[in-house]
């Protein structure tokens, strides 16, 4: 068979990802497009190469060695043609540098740790401590690789974006709060004492700038700047503080607290993965984005 390049980076992309969803995510190809792909190499070898399983694409004995052998054929072109190396995440010694927020941090740290780690074991992971007006810049200088959130203000020609999933709101109260029943109502709602985190990040805005438009005031007798903070100070006392769903989930699991859906239809905002024009076709970037969206990406169901 005389070798087509494209076919080759399918067939390793494949057998790296055996879903065939997340592989035509660094393809950059549809799904269809990578369906017919593999058609083709079967029919040139003569071979299934690849049987579907409930993991995923599973290679055939021929295909493995057909594997290696592509491998190199696309390190060598790569290397001599191109002057730039694929990237293999089972060798690769490197660092993946992430802008999150602290809640980002708690949403997608551990999943990512994880995942990054099971498929390139000498990697390490930085999660950087930027302020919002930072992360353009370090993503256009490569000190951050990806920033993963609700960041409004990436926008423009520089920063390509795709979205992960939407996301919402929870009240966070102690169990056993005397004031509250199944639900947390419109009126028990104002006539609570309340705790705001005003920290640095977008998300949050969503609620209070929610809450401005509609004329909502509330009792407010704590602001903090961190959320850290905030299952210690609700769970010894009878404030009510609303988060992001995801810091709720985090929260409620180490105990002592309920997380209630607000009395108000709270707009839902979007969680996305952005990144800079000038890493876009890199491999290792793609490979990353490509992890990410498996993990996040709306057609999977988050649990947070």
């Amino acid at each position: 068979m005389k070798h087509d390049l494209n076919l080759l980076r399918v067939l390793v992309e494949v057998a790296d990802h055996p879903k065939i969803a997340t592989a035509a995510q660094i393809l950059g190809m549809t799904q269809p497009g990578v369906s017919n792909a593999l058609r083709r190499l079967r029919a040139s070898y003569g071979d299934q190469l690849f049987v579907r399983t409930p993991a995923g694409m599973m290679p055939t004995p021929h295909a493995q060695v057909l594997i290696e052998t592509a491998r190199e054929i696309l390190r060598l072109h790569a290397s001599r043609m191109l002057g730039q190396a694929p990237f293999t995440p089972e060798t690769a010694d490197t660092e993946f540098r992430f802008a999150l927020s602290d809640v980002g941090e708690m949403v997608f740290l551990p999943k990512l740790i994880e995942r990054l780690r099971h498929h390139a074991p000498r990697i390490t992971i930085r999660s950087l401590n930027l302020a919002p007006e930072d992360i353009g810049p370090a993503l256009a200088d490569g000190s951050a690789d990806l920033a993963i959130g609700y960041f409004p203000d990436l926008s423009g020609e520089s920063f390509f974006q795709q979205k992960l999933f939407s996301h919402g709101f929870a009240c966070l109260v102690r169990l056993g709060h005397p004031d509250i029943g199944k639900r947390l109502t419109h009126s028990v709602f104002l006539s609570l004492e309340h705790a705001v985190v005003r920290a640095d990040w977008r998300s949050q805005e969503v609620f209070e700038q929610y809450l401005r438009s509609q004329h909502i005031e509330r009792r407010v007798v704590l602001h903090v700047p961190h959320y850290m903070c905030i299952p210690f100070i609700i769970s010894t006392s009878e404030l009510v503080v609303t988060v992001p769903s995801a810091v709720g989930t985090a929260f409620t699991a180490m105990g002592r607290l309920r997380a209630l859906a607000p009395p108000f239809d709270v707009p839902l905002y979007d969680v996305k993965q952005h990144w800079h024009r000038r890493v876009h076709s890199d491999p290792r970037n793609r490979w990353l984005r490509a992890q990410v969206e498996s993990l996040f990406g709306a057609k999977v169901r988050v649990v947070l």
